[in-house]
């Protein structure tokens, strides 16, 4: 079996992404931005042109070397990526050709339990109670036979049309991905209990669940996800052209008693800059509030964590003294 020592892996991680891109591929780069490209037969994809950093949409995977895209783009095995890196002769390259035929969708097959989605998801700071609130609504299950989270996306009659998957382990990597076949316009929404006029809305499923953690688990109104945001890597300016998100749009169609948009995005540069964007597309029509989490650089999930990590060091603490009491 071939393999590669730790010098030879260093030398072929060397070479970035658009340097590879512009070498070899220039007919397939085309400029969509400042210092940005997007290629030619994959428009989902995006590459910085100063760092290099690559983002393809459609996949939700990412990196920056040119080893990462030959191996996840290109479909390269790995041990042939890195021989043709080190030996400058890259493999020939036929992109495919862009369908518009949509695949069928078909939801991941379900497990009767859920414990393990739960005992993740509450490790995440979300609470058992929103957790079994949307199970019982049937926007959330664990898959069969990976023991994914499955956030579930209803169209207006109540049928499952998105999915998006997630894995409940960290290790080696998190797993990431829509369903092959979801429809972008019915992502994961949380219903309110009672018809509601205000929705607010979230880039991921677990952001829209952590923020109802946060907020003592009051399902008062919706919560719907975005399926992620795309934010042009180089240029946030705020003349810069932005889609509005597919199932933003459509959830406004379909809910018109709704009066109230509570802009949930993450607080870093590219989520202020699409609150921005939604804010001024929509604040003719309705009432909007921008309600980013405290921190910089952090999402709700990531305020829900950690709000339960000091929340278990307070607790702990706590029975520190009350020991220290009861031993005196």
């Amino acid at each position: 079996m071939a393999y590669f020592e730790k010098e030879e892996l260093r030398q072929a991680k060397q070479m970035t992404a658009i340097e590879f891109l512009k070498r070899y591929r220039p007919d397939e780069l085309v400029r969509c931005g400042t210092g940005e490209y997007e290629l030619r037969s994959h428009d989902s994809f995006k590459i910085s042109e100063s760092t290099s950093l690559w983002h393809w949409k459609s996949r939700d995977i990412g990196g920056k070397s040119a080893l990462d895209y030959l191996i996840h783009v290109e479909g390269v095995p790995f041990l042939d990526a890195v021989r043709y890196l080190l030996e400058q002769e890259p493999p020939g390259y036929a992109p495919q050709a862009k369908t518009t035929e949509q695949k069928p969708f078909v939801l991941p097959a379900g497990a009767r339990e859920t414990h393990r989605i739960e005992l993740y998801l509450q490790s995440r700071g979300i609470s058992l109670a929103v957790i079994r609130y949307c199970i019982s609504k049937g926007i959330l299950y664990e898959s069969l036979p990976h023991h994914n989270c499955v956030f579930v996306g209803l169209n207006n009659e109540g049928v499952p049309r998105y999915a998006a998957l997630r894995s409940t382990t960290e290790y080696p990597r998190p797993f990431k991905q829509d369903q092959p076949g979801s429809d972008k316009r019915f992502c994961f929404c949380i219903p309110p209990i009672t018809r509601s006029r205000c929705a607010a809305v979230y880039e991921a499923a677990p952001d829209a669940m952590a923020h109802m953690t946060l907020e003592g688990g009051r399902a008062e109104k919706y919560r719907l996800s975005l399926g992620g945001i795309y934010a042009p890597l180089n240029d946030l300016s705020t003349d810069r052209p932005f889609k509005m998100p597919p199932a933003l749009e459509t959830f406004l169609k379909n809910h018109p008693d709704v009066t109230e948009l509570e802009i949930c995005t993450d607080n870093d540069a590219a989520g202020r800059w699409a609150a921005l964007q939604i804010a001024k597309h929509y604040s003719g029509e309705y009432r909007v509030k921008v309600n980013l989490p405290p921190k910089d650089g952090y999402d709700w999930a990531d305020m829900a964590k950690e709000e339960k990590q000091e929340r278990a060091a307070r607790h702990r603490v706590a029975c520190f003294y009350q020991r220290e009491g009861s031993e005196r």
